[in-house]
């Protein structure tokens, strides 16, 4: 591999790795986004008030399927208390999603962006990310990825949100 090769891998693991050219982070204005759905149109304002819990997750992705147990659990435990999850679907057919969530079902509304505009929004690097924003609509916390190990502190994240 000649050095120039090397030096732009080594760069732009660096800027990968760190963030810089990452996804939104913690603190920032979640972007809004509305989205027509074949009973209306979605927004994400007008969860404004709740802890809004927003997965980005696609059909071929292995670590979705772990995470939608997990995800339909929260939603059901924590809904009452001011919990909405919306599940975002990149697939860019819509016949791939729905055999997905034939085998892992969603009990949180699914919104489809099958153009990537929403992931474009959020500056996705990874399936499956997942962005915990406020109920002033602010992200405090967001993650590439499902481990397992990490429930519990995801869950964390969202009681905290929820009790303030």
């Amino acid at each position: 591999m000649n050095l120039q090769i090397r030096r732009f891998l080594i760069i732009f693991f660096i800027v990968i790795f760190s963030g810089i050219a990452g996804q939104i982070s913690a603190s920032q204005t979640a972007p809004t986004f509305t989205v027509k759905t074949g009973t209306g149109i979605f927004q994400l304002e007008d969860f404004r008030g709740r802890v809004v819990y927003v997965d980005f997750w696609a059909s071929w992705c292995a670590p979705c399927r772990k995470s939608f147990p997990w995800l339909n659990e929260m939603q059901q435990k924590y809904a009452d208390k001011g919990l909405t999850i919306i599940g975002v679907n990149v697939d860019k057919k819509r016949s791939l999603a729905d055999s997905f969530l034939k085998n892992n079902p969603a009990e949180f509304p699914i919104v489809y962006d099958p153009d990537g505009e929403l992931a474009s929004k959020y500056k996705l690097v990874g399936m499956p990310s997942a962005y915990l924003i406020d109920k002033q609509g602010v992200i405090q916390h967001n993650h590439v990825g499902f481990r397992p190990s990490k429930k519990m502190a995801y869950e964390a994240s969202i009681q905290k949100l929820l009790d303030n």
